[in-house]
């Protein structure tokens, strides 16, 4: 005999928006991207969810979306780095640049959502704290220094939106070729 039943299916938000998606056994990062052709968080490793590219924030909390069942998200609110406030990704893609915080990229999406949540839980937070918080990502093209200094930059504004950022210091692209041709 045929199934005829329908799948069922989850109710969620996402950066801001309600969306129904199938539960079909997928993981939230599967879902963003497949289904809601959610291109920041990445897959470096899935589903192993050991490299911290596909972080997102679930209720506010940093989430690995690759181990984490889309069922389980059910009802709940998703944030990828898109959903977040556009004053506090401009600032936070300001301190990344200003500082060279990024250089490939791939995983810079997860670092900072990440950073964000930390920020707006504990925006005094010292070095160790932020080393701790990053101990879950395991991008090291730029090392932690200039991230460090993004965190730095950006957490000089209080409001972590307005710009230009106190604090954050002109790019210097002398150093940064000096950098690049070192790694």
């Amino acid at each position: 005999m045929v199934d005829r039943r329908q799948p069922s299916t989850l109710q969620l938000e996402v950066d801001g928006h309600q969306v129904e998606v199938a539960d079909d056994g997928a993981s939230l990062l599967e879902v963003l991207r497949s289904s809601l052709g959610l291109r920041s968080p990445k897959d470096g490793c899935s589903p192993q969810g050991q490299c911290g590219c596909c972080t997102v924030l679930v209720d506010g909390q940093p989430r690995v979306a690759c181990v984490t069942p889309a069922r389980r998200v059910a009802g709940r609110r998703v944030t990828t780095l898109d959903g977040l406030e556009p004053g506090r990704r401009d600032a936070w893609a300001g301190a990344f640049c200003a500082t060279g915080a990024s250089q490939c990229g791939f995983c810079t999406p997860g670092i900072v959502v990440r950073l964000d949540a930390l920020a707006g839980a504990r925006p005094d937070a010292d070095r160790a704290t932020v080393n701790q918080a990053l101990l879950a990502h395991l991008c090291r093209c730029t090392g932690w220094q200039t991230i460090h200094d993004a965190w730095a930059a950006f957490t000089a504004d209080t409001s972590g939106g307005a710009a230009p950022l106190p604090g954050a210091r002109p790019r210097d692209l002398e150093e940064a070729a000096r950098r690049a041709e070192l790694e």
